[in-house]
């Protein structure tokens, strides 16, 4: 048995009656609170320190293979849940998942430490129907188009408007996640599941190093550094894919293809076409962009666990090529 979501990227709004049947909110409210401020700008703060002195801590006392092996694979494991799971499944649409998939995907994705998984679709599907115009949480465009407008636009969709005190209504956006009771329980425990994620690395390299310098070690590359880069990986994607980039497809915002970020972001910097095209599974296209999470969606497929994939074909590229990159082509 599969399953998808109902809801892909323009919901319709369930109205007040509806809203009031669906069962109560996953974890955080319409609005932000100052606990819940002072707690985001923990989870962003300490990483980001974290980051700032990975290099004079790597000149200075070197990474082991261990720390290496464990960022490397703590982070492309909440990417892909992110991209996967978050992004192009619980958002989009672009395939459909089996149950133990579909919480495993949930659960992924969560261990990036980006926020509950309904939270994140919510606010995911609201910036699908107002990209880059009023509406959009999260618009590098948000104050203008002059240099000092725009470096302000672009703080405002890395970072700043997590801050903000209102809210994307999960109801709204995201009514088929909170009717799914084992989604709503994993986006409840998004706490239970950042922690997992921040000590996956320390017990490991203590128990492989049998020393609490090991699981400190591990804790700083594995869990601290790693999250902090993963977290402004994503982040330029509302950012700097926003503002800059080639557009070679037709699309209603200022979306944009990024090369340099490919490999990091899990194939999410392909960011034009996603736009021209939200429900394709696959964002890299063109020959050479890579998308690491259409390969691990094509490996699901084969191991029968996805189906009804929304792979691009020829004829649906085409159509949404701008004409001057077809004449071109």
């Amino acid at each position: 048995m599969t399953t998808q979501p109902d809801v892909i990227t323009e919901p319709r709004d369930p109205g007040p009656a509806a809203e009031q049947a669906l069962p109560s909110a996953t974890l955080g409210a319409d609005s932000k609170g100052s606990v819940e401020q002072i707690t985001l700008a923990l989870f962003i703060g300490v990483p980001f320190v974290a980051l700032v002195a990975a290099i004079p801590i790597a000149w200075g006392w070197g990474m082991s293979w261990l720390d290496l092996g464990l960022m490397v694979f703590m982070y492309f494991l909440g990417c892909h849940g992110i991209t996967v799971g978050f992004h192009r499944y619980f958002t989009h649409g672009s395939f459909k998942a089996n149950r133990p998939l579909r919480v495993a995907l949930a659960i992924a994705g969560s261990m990036a430490v980006e926020g509950p998984v309904v939270r994140w679709v919510a606010d995911h599907r609201r910036h699908h129907k107002f990209s880059d115009a009023e509406g959009d949480p999260h618009s590098p465009w948000r104050y203008g188009e002059t240099v000092p407008a725009l470096l302000k636009g672009l703080w405002w969709a890395h970072m700043g408007w997590m801050f903000d005190e209102e809210q994307t209504p999960q109801h709204k956006y995201a009514p088929d996640l909170i009717k799914d009771s084992a989604i709503r329980m994993v986006s409840r425990q998004f706490v239970l599941w950042t922690t997992v994620s921040l000590l996956i690395p320390p017990l490991v390299g203590g128990l492989v190093t049998m020393s609490w310098w090991g699981a400190a070690s591990a804790f700083f590359w594995g869990s601290l550094v790693r999250v902090a880069l993963l977290h402004h990986v994503t982040w330029s994607i509302n950012s700097i894919c926003h503002a800059v980039g080639k557009r070679p497809f037709k699309s209603r915002d200022r979306s944009g293809n990024v090369w340099w970020l490919a490999v990091l972001s899990c194939g999410e910097s392909w960011h034009n076409l996603h736009h021209a095209d939200p429900t394709c599974a696959r964002h890299g296209v063109m020959r050479g962009q890579i998308d690491s999470s259409a390969r691990i969606i094509r490996w699901f497929e084969k191991l029968g666990w996805a189906s009804d994939v929304r792979w691009p074909s020829a004829e649906r590229i085409a159509s949404r090529r701008k004409e001057d990159v077809a004449e071109a082509a």
